[in-house]
């Protein structure tokens, strides 16, 4: 029996949709069975595939009403048809624009640091290697987080701008992409674990075509982290300590499940706030840190002072802490770079094993005698 032209024609479209249709699921299938690469991070993931890698950022700000997905595609390389309606990147980046200090020690770390082209107000950045890229004009002054220069931007031509949002309402990030520049979200800051928050690196290492040398950094700091915590794996959290100080009218002591509650948590103190449950922290009236802390063994000071006379001249009350009489008061924000930026948050979050090991030398001198602070100074 002879088939007439039009049902072969049905016939051959019938085949045709049934074999995309096998195809489709075998590539959805393909990247549900990928394994997520990062281990700690909560707010990211990756998954690698031949040719191709998938980024998520989930969670980029509180109370976040979506998520972020991007494809980091290779040069030469394809990617499946589902993936297309996402941002694609092409990698490894040769240029990038970044607007958080936190990733300049990621991208050092990596040996990257000469292709970053642009930065909102240099003079935050404090590492000496990336600030002769400044000083030689490699990395542009972009102008302000809030209110970036989107004309220089434009003219420099960055293959990726990676940025953050704090809330739903970010106008500058909206702007960027709608002058055609290629966007990408970031939310190291909303990491509360130590190894999650410095884990970020591994995005850097995608972006950059640096996975190994990624995974090798990440991998010595989570083992010298862990050496620090056996360290004091017998210790009893028997020193009571406070953290903080006054902004303003209020006290901002860190919440239980916060970055800084770790770090406390895992040198072995009794934490006075350990019992206050949530991340960030959570504004005090100084009375109320008082009736608590006063007789707090150690106080680790939030502010870039150098002596406890310095305390007392900004607020007197101080001194009527024990820890303030017995000099037995540190900050980790004392140290500042040669243009103003504070050493402290643009290196702890990527090292967060010098931050424990800063933790263990105050509380438990004698476990690290030879040892010296990276970050901590004691106030004189």
């Amino acid at each position: 029996m002879k088939l007439s032209s039009y049902k072969i024609l049905l016939l051959v479209v019938l085949l045709s949709f049934i074999s995309c249709k096998k195809a489709d699921k075998s590539e959805t299938k393909s990247i549900l069975n990928a394994k997520n690469e990062i281990e700690y991070a909560n707010s990211l993931a990756i998954y690698k595939y031949e040719g191709f890698s998938i980024v998520k950022v989930i969670n980029p700000w509180p109370n976040a009403e979506k998520d972020f997905t991007y494809i980091l595609k290779e040069k030469n390389s394809a990617i499946p048809d589902s993936l297309k309606k996402y941002n694609t990147i092409q990698v490894p980046l040769e240029s990038i624009v970044v607007t958080s200090t936190t990733i300049v020690p990621y991208l050092e770390m990596l040996g990257v640091e000469n292709r970053l082209a642009g930065f909102p107000h240099t003079d935050y950045i404090s590492s000496k290697k990336t600030r002769k890229l400044i000083d030689n004009g490699t990395v542009k002054n972009v102008g302000q987080n809030e209110k970036l220069n989107i004309e220089q931007l434009i003219e420099m031509n960055p293959e990726l701008i990676v940025t953050f949002g704090i809330d739903n309402n970010n106008p500058m990030i909206d702007n960027l992409a709608k002058s055609g520049l290629k966007v990408c979200i970031q939310a190291d800051w909303m990491e509360q674990s130590p190894l999650g928050k410095a884990e970020w690196i591994k995005l850097y290492g995608a972006l950059f075509g640096k996975e190994k040398e990624a995974k090798t950094q990440f991998d010595a700091i989570i083992k010298n982290y862990k050496e620090a915590l056996d360290l004091v794996s017998t210790k009893k959290p028997t020193a009571t300590v406070l953290y903080g100080s006054m902004y303003q009218d209020q006290w901002y002591v860190a919440k239980a499940n916060s970055w800084v509650a770790q770090f406390l948590k895992d040198s072995k103190v009794n934490y006075l706030w350990s019992d206050t449950e949530g991340t960030g922290s959570i504004g005090l009236s100084f009375e109320k840190v008082l009736e608590k802390a006063k007789t707090a063994q150690y106080w680790i000071a939030t502010g870039p002072y150098k002596t406890v006379a310095e305390l007392e001249k900004i607020n007197p009350h101080y001194s009527q802490f024990d820890a303030f009489k017995t000099k037995q008061v540190y900050t980790f924000e004392g140290k500042i770079g040669a243009t103003g930026g504070t050493i402290y948050y643009e290196s702890a979050p990527s090292r967060p094993d010098l931050v424990l090991k800063d933790y263990i030398k105050i509380f438990h001198a004698d476990l690290l005698p030879n040892y010296t602070f990276t970050f901590a100074q004691k106030l004189n």
